[in-house]
């Protein structure tokens, strides 16, 4: 970035500001919600409980989710998606002014998606970073103050590939230097998926591989660590493996993962939960808050893991939003629990 364009109209980045707002994502016994669904994605899990995914169904369901009573006990902040963050309530509040009044932070999604790579069947590269600069301005203008965008590693035949990890580590690098200048909260998000019949050795090399790949281009691009989020996968046996690993497998793997790459001054770590079902990611988070020596908040960032039993309950119709939220109320405070490592699995049949 040039002298000149650093004392233009965004200016330096306001580091005492992303740290305190990286600090209240992951404080102690909350976590994000991650609402941010794609278009695409909603109306498959809208289709799965017979709703019409059109934009005011997506606007009724996020509203069920953001309205529910004292949910910000336990939720810091949530990312949304671009349609939602300019929608309103039904009192016509913004949905980002309505998360900020009642204590939580309101996030965006800035990617525009995975797209395949040319010459590399198989593998991905996100779109979205043009434009990107004026677009955050605007997303910080709306009440944001928090971005995310997501990087998906496949495992597979001779893939992921060197060219893969890089490409991808570095445009997650360039959208937090983006986001940083304007102050927002970067949330990195480098997926290595689960989809595969890799083990869970085979899931550790490459979390492995793709998280350094990652923090060499953050630390490249000067991204301020104490302003910045980490959203990795579990390491975990691939889905198609028929290998079962136990919560306390997957939690030691992990984290000696994000011991030899992820500097300390990062504050926090919130996981994704990657294609396990709500109970599953709710144990794994716990047994990595029961291990209890790492230098950053773990926590999560989830999306369908404190959404899908919400979705099956609502079902579109209007009597079931009370029966929705308190669902919701469920999810969100048994993974309050696993950030305290007092989680029990028992507590799903509460």
């Amino acid at each position: 970035m040039s002298d000149s364009h650093k004392h233009g109209k965004l200016g330096v980045m306001n580091q005492a500001a992303l740290n305190n707002t990286a600090k209240a994502l992951v404080a102690q016994g909350k976590g994000i919600l991650a609402a941010d669904e794609s278009t695409g994605t909603i109306r498959k899990r809208f289709d799965k409980v017979g709703v019409e995914s059109i934009p005011e169904n997506h606007r009724i369901y996020r509203q069920i989710l953001f309205k529910t009573h004292r949910i910000e006990e336990f939720i810091s902040g949530v990312i949304m998606f671009d349609e939602t963050i300019r929608q309103t309530t039904d009192e016509g509040v913004p949905f980002a002014k309505n998360l900020s009044d009642t204590g939580i932070i309101p996030g965006i999604k800035v990617d525009k998606g995975t797209i395949d790579m040319v010459n590399f069947p198989g593998e991905k590269i996100t779109q979205g970073l043009d434009g990107l600069r004026e677009r955050l301005v605007e997303y910080k203008d709306m009440g944001a103050r928090f971005s995310k965008w997501r990087a998906v590693i496949t495992i597979g035949e001779g893939i992921p590939s060197d060219i893969c990890i890089n490409s991808n580590a570095c445009f997650l690098a360039i959208f937090a230097a983006l986001s940083q200048e304007a102050d927002l909260v970067p949330i990195v998000e480098p997926e290595v998926l689960m989809d595969g019949a890799h083990d869970i050795k085979k899931s550790e090399e490459v979390t492995y591989k793709t998280l350094k790949a990652v923090f060499t281009k953050l630390t490249e691009y000067k991204i301020y660590f104490p302003g910045m989020l980490l959203k990795p996968n579990w390491v975990h046996p691939g889905k198609d493996s028929g290998e079962t690993a136990t919560d306390r497998e997957i939690a030691e793997a992990t984290l000696r993962v994000l011991k030899e790459v992820v500097p300390p001054e990062v504050p926090g770590i919130v996981f994704l939960s990657g294609g396990d079902n709500p109970g599953e990611s709710t144990s794994h988070l716990d047994a990595m808050n029961e291990i209890d020596d790492a230098p950053w908040q773990l926590s999560f960032s989830f999306g369908r893991a404190l959404q899908e039993p919400v979705l099956k309950s609502w079902a579109g119709k209007a009597e079931n939003i009370e029966a929705a939220q308190r669902k919701f109320y469920k999810r969100a405070k048994l993974n309050s629990l696993a950030r305290k490592g007092e989680y029990k699995v028992e507590m799903e049949s509460i």
